[in-house]
């Protein structure tokens, strides 16, 4: 009777033919013996052992000797769990996570907070308070207007221009064509009463890039010029897509600051680029009032040993123009002030009919290493003219007395590492806002 209950059981708990010794025994003589392989890499070769079940055969022994006090257990166990309605939930140990050793006096728990306490901000605040139309930007109501109507509501004009990539060039091709119905000048700024009409250019640009700006010639006293000026850009097909085609135009005055009449932004991916658009854009207010005066390559390296510095000026880009008919003639003037002292000016050459010349010329100051501290570099670049005075372009000023955060950091790396060229790109102030923050720029107007 014991030896059948037995057999039951054994039967009841065992899963398969050989998940013990004793089902192993019983059913030797149905399944033969399993072989195991093994594969085994020994100097690049592959050998594979085969080995029988003997491993099973030799702890069953061990086996069955805790077979006896373990089954006692699990029949117990499992009697109880078939009686009942399912075993019983898992244990979860729900103390706090610790990374500090055991003799630690400050613990904290690091267990996650409660939906309501992710909610709560370190200050306290509750984010579900929050109104989020608070925080809404408005959309440009530019956006939903037409261009007739903002036409009418502007009244700044329109402008018309094409523009296509050509494939074949990897070139992005710009056309401006003409302007139509642009303000008179004493529209937008009073103090140009005496000036009937306008002499507008147009600037053309990919944005972000500036430096590669394009430039029309100058169409003097009109409010409807014709252009009809063609400008390439040597960029990727799949880098124009993602840029904006901006066209600004301006206003030329000889006697006072270019002014700008507005502006047109075209997003490049919202046009098939490999057919020709031709676009009329009604011309937009833009935030930048007068124009840029333009920018300039400079590198500079101080030797201590022989008490030199030297100043290279590479080149220049899309300098305010100052003649209305054949462009501009700059050169460059570099004026070394100590403290607020003129000391030394050198200039280039003139550069002929050109609003982005290429110097490269080279000038150098005896500078001894007590001194250097003190110096400032005066950078202007002059428009020549053979019968009457030059004109003023801009102005940046480098050294002890700098006009802003760009000549700083410029300065402070030539410091950082002598008798190494040190460039970098400035952009063009005019001579007030430089008189206003640098000594240096006071003392090259009024000496130089």
């Amino acid at each position: 009777m014991a030896s059948g209950l037995f057999q039951w059981l054994l039967d009841l708990f065992c899963c398969r033919s050989y998940c013990c010794d004793c089902c192993l025994e019983k059913n030797e003589d149905v399944f033969p013996q399993r072989r195991y392989k093994y594969t085994y890499v020994y100097a690049g070769r592959h050998r594979t052992y085969s080995e029988t079940s003997s491993r099973a055969s030799s702890t069953s022994e061990s086996r069955r000797s805790s077979a006896s006090s373990t089954l006692s257990n699990n029949i117990a166990g499992s009697s109880v769990d078939r009686r009942g309605n399912s075993s019983s939930a898992p244990v979860i140990d729900m103390r706090p996570i610790e990374f500090w050793p055991a003799g630690a006096t400050n613990k904290e728990s690091v267990q996650p907070r409660s939906r309501a306490n992710r909610l709560m901000g370190t200050s306290g605040v509750d984010v579900r308070k929050f109104q989020p139309r608070l925080y809404e930007v408005d959309e440009n109501e530019d956006d939903d207007m037409t261009d007739e109507e903002k036409v009418a509501k502007y009244k700044l004009g329109q402008l018309y221009f094409n523009f296509h990539y050509n494939l074949i060039h990897s070139v992005f091709i710009v056309t401006v064509r003409e302007a139509r119905n642009l303000p008179f000048p004493m529209i937008g700024d009073e103090t140009r009463q005496d000036f009937a009409h306008s002499n507008p250019y147009v600037k053309v640009c990919l944005l972000p890039d500036q430096k590669s700006a394009k430039q029309t010639s100058v169409k003097p006293k009109t409010q409807n010029p014709e252009f009809n000026e063609t400008f390439k850009f040597e960029i990727p097909f799949l880098e124009v897509q993602r840029r904006m085609l901006l066209l600004s135009l301006q206003d030329y005055d000889k006697f006072s600051r270019h002014c700008v009449i507005g502006q047109v932004i075209l997003p490049l991916e919202n046009y098939d680029l490999l057919k020709v658009s031709n676009v009329w854009k009604p011309l937009q207010p833009s935030a930048q009032l007068s124009p840029d005066r333009g920018d300039v390559l400079l590198s500079i390296n101080y030797l201590p040993s022989a008490g030199r510095l030297n100043v290279d000026v590479i080149k220049a880009n899309q300098l305010l123009q100052t003649d209305i008919i054949g462009g501009c003639d700059p050169f460059v003037k570099v004026q070394m002030v100590v403290g607020t002292r003129l000391v030394k000016s050198k200039k280039t050459s003139c550069k002929k009919n050109t609003i982005d010349p290429v110097f490269n010329e080279s000038v150098s100051f005896n500078v001894t290493p007590d001194v250097l501290d003190d110096v400032s570099l005066v950078v202007t670049v002059w428009d020549y003219n053979c019968k009457s005075r030059d004109d003023f372009v801009g102005r940046f000023v480098l050294g002890r007395h700098p006009t802003g955060a760009q000549e700083t950091a410029h300065w402070e790396r030539l410091q950082a590492s002598h008798r190494s060229p040190v460039a970098q790109w400035h952009t063009l102030k005019s001579r007030s806002d430089c008189d206003q923050c640098s000594l240096a720029s006071v003392a090259a107007s009024t000496r130089g």
